[in-house]
Parts: C-alpha cells; structure tokens; sequence
C-alpha cells in the first residue's frame, strides 16, 4: 500500500491511498466466503458455490462492494498511522477508483479527509499569575454556621398572631388557569417556612401579616404540575402559625448536635471546618482563572467539522434537555435572558471554542506530563458524578458503560490532573499579597478531582 497526505488546512488534511490487488485479495476472498454463507444455489452445497456461479447469479457488484467495504477501514487506518495523524472523527471517503477492476487484478484508489488536531505550543507554566480571594473566617462566619445547626434542631410552637418571616405556616392552597381551577390545582395541610422561597414566588408576600383563617390571593407562574410555566391567580388560607424555638447554645447543645461535650469544642470544629470550605473554594478559583489565563496565552485553530458538531451538540442539549426541565422553549430562554438570537449564537460559538480548546490544551499537557489514570481515581471520580447525576452509582456506571463513555469519564479525570499540574506550576497570590501555594496540599486528590469538575463544566462533557 501506497499512501500520501496533503495538507489542506492546519486542521485537515487529504489522504491519498494506493492499494495493490496483492493486499486486496484478502478482502475479495472474504467477500466470496461471506456471500457463500449467505445464499442457495441448486446442485451446489452451501459454501462450495465457485466465484463465477456468485458473479453469474448474483452479480460482481455485490461481491465487490462486501470487498470495498472490509478493506477501506483497514486501509485507511494503516494510512494512518503510517501517517502518525492524529485524526478527529470519521473521515470524508472521495475518488474511489478501481472497484470495478479488483476481480481482474487491479488495484484500488481512494482520498480520505479527515480533521486532525491542531499542532500546540504550550507556554511556561510558572508565568501564568493569578489573584484569589483570602481564606478568612470571622466569628460572625462561625455564628452563622452554629445557628444554621440550632435551626436543624429548633421545635415549633404554634401562636396566636400574624404570620411573619421565619414562621412555619400550614396553608391550603387553590390555582386557578384563566378561571378554571386544574385537576392538580389544589394542595392542603401544606407546611412552610416563610422566606425560604421553597414553594412559588409572591407566597412570602402573601402570608406575611396573615393571621390564622385568613386567606390572601396573589399571581404567580406555576412551577409544576399539569399547568406548569403558565400564569396562575392563587388562592392561599393560612390554617397554623409556628414558632420556631431554637436551642440555648451551650454545653448541652454541643452534646445533642455533635460528638463534642463543650460548645467551645464545637465552635473549634466549625471553624476548622468552615477554613477548609475556604480552602476548598480558593482552588476552585485558582483553577479556573489559571485555566482562563492559559486559554489566553494559546493561538489554536479550530476544525471546522468538530467545531460545526460541537455546536450542534450544545444547541440540542439545550433545546431538548435544559429548557423542558425549565419549562420554556428557546424563545422564552431568550427572553429570560435579555438576549438576541444572534448574541445566543455568538455566545454559544464562545462556549463551544472555549470547550475545544480546553481540551485539546490539557490533552497536550497530560502527554507532555505523561499523566495517567489509575482504577482508584476513576472510581471516586465516577462516585462524584453519580451524586451529582441523582442516581445509584451502580446505575451511573452501568450507564456510563452502555453508552460507551468511560473513555470520556477518563478523559475528565486526566485533564484535571493537567489542570492541577499548571495551577502548582503557576503563581497565585490572594488579593492581600499573600502567596497561595498548593503543591503540597494534603486534600490533593479532591483538589484534582474539582479540577476534573471544572474542566468538565468547560467542555461540556456533564452533559454527557
């Protein structure tokens, strides 16, 4: 075999490829092997049919075609790696000559062009500076964080006065759609707490000064059932108001809600714990501005055909997986934002760029690093996204097998490896001078697991 490339642009290239009948025969045989195994002549045995009784009965053209199609593959992928391409997607097969010579001793011809990755010059990493926030815990922080902890264990108490912000009410509840009331339109003995936002926007309004029996109507979008998205004139009557009693902070607080026997020991935990949440998210904003700065740092074309399906794919995730959830089309998703169709387009060609980039860029640092995947770090990382995902992790990986993504699970993991490698790399100060050094963190793999998170988010593979 004979091959040549031409290269048409930085991302695609032609392939031209000269195949000899020598080491086409293989393929002309296995045709007539195959079609043998697959008809009936009379007076002949099955498989003992001669190549000219299939050409007579069922014509050339077949055999040639089941040829063709066993041998192009092959011929293409050796061209290939002859090549040392590293090609994107299925290429577009042009000019195939010869086809109908091959029974004949002729040879076969075809051009293959196919995206390839662009080439990439990777900068020092040690330039790329960043800035993040301080890791700072006050003791108001701490409060918070205790007071957060009583509300999980305050009691209630019913009172004889108006309702008012951070109550527990029982309500019942009446919708109405253009006057009629929908088969799912009713709810009673419904308890919430005033100002969580948990139930539909305008009901906080409405039950705050509320005294028990009365009843207050306001008009609201509906955020479920049959009526879903659509404009409802409800009707709420407030039958309990609650008190919420919460819990001295003490010593014998500390007992209830904890493992700890003092308050002071309970208030040393938050605080250690609310520090490490700081520390957790400096990372992730150190990630993703080093990410931001290193996009900037790199030119890189984009291949046209995988940047065409990259788009695609984004704008169908978003019609068809995205908006239902919400409940609007495309129409209303723009109104929502205050957008055009054409800063939409712009805006999602950004993303989709910004996507490719992202991973093309890593994928040349994992290479140049050598980085790696073990069966550990694809485990935990397949945990965390079965948490997010809602499902069992059993589920999320039987899913994830059938749909043939461990190769992208993989992926995700290693290029927040690459990422992780360029943030130790870089500096990063915290916006008080101070420099924020992670090369020796101690939580280093659930920092290179949110890296993983972040390249993720990127490129658009949590979708997947």
């Amino acid at each position: 075999m004979k091959s040549a490339v031409e290269t048409l642009n930085p991302t695609r290239v032609r392939l031209t490829v000269e195949v000899p009948f020598e080491e086409l025969k293989p393929s002309l045989d296995a045709a007539y092997k195959k079609i043998n195994q697959q008809v009936t002549v009379p007076g002949f045995r099955k498989g003992k049919i001669p190549a000219r009784v299939i050409d007579q009965r069922f014509g050339r053209a077949a055999v040639l075609e089941e040829a063709v199609n066993d041998a192009l593959p092959r011929f293409y992928t050796q061209a290939v790696d002859e090549s040392k391409l590293d090609v994107l997607g299925q290429p577009d097969i042009d000019g195939l000559e010869g086809v109908e010579k091959i029974a004949d001793g002729g040879d076969l011809k075809f051009t293959a062009e196919v995206d390839i990755r662009p080439e990439i010059t990777l900068p020092d990493y040690s330039a790329i500076e960043v800035e993040v926030d301080p890791i700072a815990v006050s003791d108001e922080d701490v409060e918070e964080s205790l007071n957060q902890l009583r509300d999980r264990f305050a009691s209630l108490k019913t009172v004889e006065r108006a309702a008012a912000e951070g109550d527990v009410v029982v309500v019942d509840l009446e919708a109405k759609v253009d006057g009629e009331v929908p088969e799912d339109g009713t709810a009673t003995g419904v308890s919430y707490e005033i100002g969580s936002g948990r139930l539909l926007d305008g009901i906080d309004e409405a039950l705050t000064g509320l005294e028990a029996g009365g009843t207050a109507t306001f008009t609201t979008e509906l955020k479920g059932g049959s009526a879903e998205g659509k404009d409802s004139e409800v009707t709420v009557s407030l039958t309990t108001v609650q008190e919420k009693e919460l819990p001295a902070l003490d010593d014998e607080f500390a007992q209830l809600a904890s493992e700890f026997d003092t308050l002071e020991e309970l208030k040393d935990d938050s605080r250690k714990r609310l520090v490490r949440m700081k520390e957790f998210d400096q990372a992730t904003q150190a990630q993703e501005r080093v990410l931001d700065k290193l996009m900037e740092l790199i030119e890189m074309p984009y291949p046209e055909k995988l940047l065409a399906d990259e788009l695609e794919t984004r704008k169908h995730n978003l019609e068809h997986h995205q908006l239902p959830q919400m409940g609007i089309d495309l129409d209303g998703y723009l109104k929502l934002q205050g957008k055009t169709a054409e800063e939409f387009e712009t805006e999602l060609l950004e993303q989709a760029q910004k996507g490719i980039k992202t991973q093309f860029v890593l994928d040349a640092i994992a290479s140049k690093e050598e980085l790696a995947v073990n069966q550990e770090e694809l485990t935990e990382h397949l945990l965390r996204r079965a948490a997010g995902s809602g499902m069992t992790p059993d589920q999320f990986a039987q899913q994830v097998v059938e749909g043939g993504q461990v190769p992208l699970l993989v992926g995700e993991v290693v290029r927040g490896k690459a990422l992780a490698v360029v943030v130790e790399s870089a500096k990063v100060v915290d916006t008080n001078g101070e420099v924020v050094d992670f090369e020796d963190d101690e939580d280093e793999d659930e920092i290179v697991e949110a890296a993983a998170e972040t390249v993720a988010e990127v490129t658009g593979t949590t979708e997947a």
